[in-house]
C-alpha cells in the first residue's frame, strides 16, 4: 500500500531566490524528499498554477508590488499551512530597505536620476504590477502559521521542518544548532 505523499508549493516574492537555493542545498537529501513530497505550483517542478490544494506552502520575499500580494492571497487560500522563508518573508529583509524612502524619490531616482537611465519617463502599462508603499512581511498580508529565520535559512533547517510537517510534528523547540551560524 502506498504512502501519501505530502503536496508542496513554494514561491518566490520580493527577495533574492535564494531560500529556494537553501532548500536545493539539501543535495542528495532531495531524493529521499521526492519519495515523501510531490512539488506542484513551484519553480523546482515549474508549475506556474496550483493543480490541486497542498499540504504545505513554503514562501520566500516580502510584498513589494500588487502582484506579489496576489501570489501570497493565493499561497494562503491554497495551503493548508503557509510558512514564511528567510528574512525577506518575515520581516521584508533587504528589500524593505526602501521603506524609509517616500515613493516620489524611489521613483525619480530609478527613473530620472539614475546613472543608465535612458528615455527618462516612469513606466505606465497595465501589466506592470503597482508598486505598493512599502516592502510588507507577508504576515501583515495573510495569516502565516510558522516562520523559518536566516537570510537564507540554512538547508538543515528547511531539512528539519520539512521532516517534522511529514510526520505530522509540532515545530516548536527547533534545533539550535540549525540556526546558528558559526
Amino acid at each position: 500500500m502506498s504512502k501519501t505523499k505530502l503536496i508542496v508549493a513554494t514561491t518566490s516574492l520580493a527577495g533574492c531566490f535564494g531560500c529556494h537555493m537553501s532548500l536545493l542545498d539539501i543535495d542528495e537529501r532531495i531524493l529521499e524528499l521526492v519519495e515523501v513530497v510531490e512539488f506542484n505550483r513551484s519553480p523546482i517542478d515549474d508549475f506556474k498554477e496550483f493543480t490541486k490544494e497542498c499540504d504545505l506552502g513554503l514562501v520566500e520575499g516580502g510584498c513589494c508590488n500588487a502582484e506579489n500580494v496576489r501570489v501570497l492571497r493565493e499561497f494562503r487560500e491554497h495551503c493548508k499551512i503557509l510558512v514564511a522563508v528567510g528574512q525577506c518573508a518575515i520581516t521584508g529583509g533587504l528589500p524593505a530597505m526602501r521603506n524609509g524612502i517616500s515613493m516620489k524619490e524611489l521613483l525619480e531616482e530609478a527613473y530620472f536620476n539614475g546613472v543608465t537611465v535612458g528615455n527618462k519617463m516612469i513606466p505606465n502599462d497595465e501589466e506592470i504590477p503597482a508598486i505598493l508603499d512599502r516592502v510588507y512581511p507577508c504576515h501583515e498580508i495573510v495569516k502565516i502559521d510558522a516562520f523559518l529565520p536566516g537570510c537564507a535559512p540554512r538547508a538543515d533547517l528547511i531539512w528539519e521542518v520539512l521532516n517534522r510537517i511529514i510526520e505530522g510534528k509540532s515545530l516548536d523547540n527547533l534545533t539550535y544548532k540549525n540556526f546558528k551560524y558559526d
